[in-house]
């Protein structure tokens, strides 16, 4: 009998999704033959993730949770939204927010080889190739995020049913409602209008230079705009980035509930805080939205009915 090899436990792994010791039994069944252990384990019923595993999953749920000062926030993939809405799904993404809240994992590699909390005889890695296998559809822990926070409040939000999730760290030597609302809303502000940094602090050089890069390139380009002198030029250059800014910095973004459409975020926190005796200042926030930079395949509602019957 052939020596069965922890890398070719791995690498049986990897080709199904199956369980370490099912992977190492199929090996074992079949002399170390990786094509017949494959179909050992698929003809088992543990390989059936492998058939999904090449199929786009770019639909799927985004979930936030919250346990005393931690907070997380997960992305898990599906093919179809008709799968993102089923209940057994919602409740597999409530498990895997769960699990991202208690983990001390530092990136998505460690985290899929822990014990699954729901079932520790499992890792979650194995769990999600179960889930595959009843929903059966290719399904993906995308990401996940967590926040920590001995100071103040992190606050969640979620919109359109999970399409995107926000969590908002709150730093503040007071925590009342008051300033629980403040931070709903902040968060809120952040799923519509989508800011890249908190504020200008957190912009490098190079990116400014950058950008002021391809605005003059764009001027060069402008018969009109290009005969201008130098220092208006630079004055259009520098006007043209100030606003770039106000978009993409939270602080600098006009506050979507300002009554007189003029008002700031950093101006809203200000007064916040002023009426509530309190220093506020946002430290960290994490935005997912689903399915955001993957690939997307164009289906009908029927399509995907037709697939769930099959």
């Amino acid at each position: 009998m052939a020596a069965i090899t922890a890398a070719m436990v791995k690498e049986l792994r990897e080709m199904t999704g199956a369980g370490m010791m099912d992977c190492k039994k199929a090996l074992a069944a079949n002399d170390g033959d990786m094509d017949a252990a494959v179909e050992f384990l698929r003809k088992n019923g543990q390989a059936k993730a492998e058939k999904k595993a090449s199929r786009i999953a770019a639909e799927g749920l985004v979930k936030t949770v919250i346990s005393g000062n931690c907070a997380a926030v997960v992305e898990v993939n599906s093919e179809t939204d008709f799968v993102a809405k089923n209940e057994t799904f919602q409740a597999y993404v409530a498990e895997v927010a769960a699990q991202a809240v208690a983990s001390d994992a530092a990136d998505m590699d460690a985290f899929m080889e822990e014990a699954w909390n729901a079932d520790p005889s499992k890792t979650v890695k194995e769990a999600l190739v179960e889930k595959i296998a009843v929903i059966g559809e290719n399904l993906k822990i995308r990401r996940f995020e967590k926040l920590v926070e001995d100071n103040g409040c992190i606050v969640e939000y979620i919109h359109m049913g999970g399409k995107i999730g926000v969590l908002v760290d709150i730093e503040s030597d007071v925590v009342n409602d008051a300033v629980k609302e403040m931070g709903k809303n902040v968060a809120m502000q952040i799923a519509a209008l989508s800011p890249k940094y908190i504020d200008r602090s957190e912009i490098s050089e190079e990116y400014i230079a950058h950008e002021k890069e391809i605005l003059m390139a764009q001027i060069q380009n402008d018969p009109k705009e290009s005969q201008k002198p130098a220092k208006v030029i630079e004055g259009m250059i520098n006007g043209r980035i100030n606003k770039e800014l106000k978009e993409i910095c939270l602080v600098d973004q006009v506050y979507v509930k300002a009554e007189d459409g003029k008002q700031t975020v950093a101006k809203y926190i200000d007064e916040v805080a002023k009426a509530n005796g309190a220093k506020i200042s946002v430290k960290k926030f994490v935005r997912f939205e689903t399915g955001e930079g993957l690939e997307k395949k164009s289906e009908n509602f029927a399509e995907e009915v037709a697939k769930q019957m099959m």
